[in-house]
């Protein structure tokens, strides 16, 4: 039976309360779960991870991650139930550039949970699935950068940019721009709260339903062929430019 977003979060501080009575610094990485590749699993049928984070600035060199929010896709539906949205502890960091964008304040990092708890927690609850963001090398630059400071933590996972997704399937679709709000108003989705990192990454899941759908009946059926799909249309694009 799919957990409620009441009992994921009475699970989440059970877990962490747990975690808090060991020694953060002691757990062994390699015992998490094994990140997979994009082989012959089901795109009607796979987990997929949509995800989205906050940050303090738009450079990984020297910016942190102070928010996680993440949805699970599994059998082409979003289930609420199976998310992840946490704002970390880190209230030393300056963040007063970027307040006004994503709203969390310094009251919201004091608050926040544990860095490495949080951390750990994602990873479990990934399980290994691909990732999905939308221009996903940025999530990505971040979140690894984060998990190896914080965890030590250096494996590699499966990530699917839905900003090349998208016009992938799309390819004749004009939206007036690159953005996810270009994609999310050409399909009439409404995007309760922006740069609020749970919001985002539902509407990214939503857009990413939208292209998988057209996918398979492009006649695109695994993770493996979606990622053929993406690398043709990297060569395409690549061509175009010169």
């Amino acid at each position: 039976m799919m957990k409620g977003p009441g009992e994921m979060l009475e699970q989440m501080r059970q877990w962490v309360t747990q975690r808090r009575a060991s020694t953060i610094g002691t757990h062994d990485p390699n015992h998490l779960p094994t990140p997979q590749i994009a082989g012959d699993q089901k795109l009607s049928e796979c987990r997929l991870i949509v995800l989205d984070l906050e940050t303090t600035g738009l450079h990984p060199g020297k910016d942190q991650v102070i928010a996680i929010g993440a949805v699970a896709i599994t059998g082409q539906v979003i289930h609420l139930g199976d998310q992840f949205d946490l704002i970390l502890r880190r209230p030393e960091l300056d963040i007063s550039e970027t307040v006004l964008i994503h709203g969390i304040g310094p009251e919201a990092l004091t608050q926040g949970h544990e860095t490495e708890d949080a951390l750990l927690y994602l990873l479990e609850w990934m399980d290994g699935d691909p990732i999905l963001a939308y221009h996903s090398a940025f999530d990505q630059r971040f979140l690894e950068k984060t998990l190896r400071q914080s965890l030590g933590y250096s494996q590699n996972h499966t990530w699917i940019d839905v900003a090349e997704l998208l016009p992938a399937v799309f390819p004749d679709t004009k939206t007036g721009g690159r953005g996810l709000d270009n994609w999310a108003d050409f399909f009439n989705l409404e995007v309760s709260e922006r740069h609020h990192a749970a919001a985002d990454a539902l509407a990214t899941a939503e857009l990413t339903l939208i292209a998988l759908n057209k996918a398979q009946k492009d006649g695109v059926s695994t993770l493996s062929e979606l990622s053929s799909k993406l690398r043709y249309y990297r060569r395409l694009q690549n061509m175009n430019r010169f």
